[in-house]
């Protein structure tokens, strides 16, 4: 499960078997877990909810989609790196 930031007791990164999904990132507080919360990436560079399992409050979770937003670049390269360029697709 690599890491790509951490944001105070916030984890961002992608979990180690995606399966095909589009471009997303997991969010957990302290520890990766099943119950993170998962943020699709678009074509664009936005950052979108697909599920809010580890119920991070919506203030929170506002400020880590604008940070994912930022780190769009950085993300897709992780992504590229872990699970190739061929696997990559996004939400819409």
């Amino acid at each position: 499960m690599p890491k790509i930031l951490t944001v105070g007791s916030y984890i961002i990164y992608l979990w180690s078997n995606e399966n095909g999904e589009p471009v997303h990132v997991h969010i957990a507080e302290k520890i990766p877990n099943e119950y993170a919360t998962k943020i699709w990436l678009t074509k664009s560079g936005r950052a979108i909810v697909a599920h809010n399992k580890s119920n991070i409050p919506e203030n929170k979770l506002n400020k880590l989609l604008e940070i994912i937003s930022d780190n769009f670049y950085l993300i897709y390269t992780k992504w590229c790196d872990k699970f190739g360029k061929e696997t990559l697709h996004f939400y819409c």
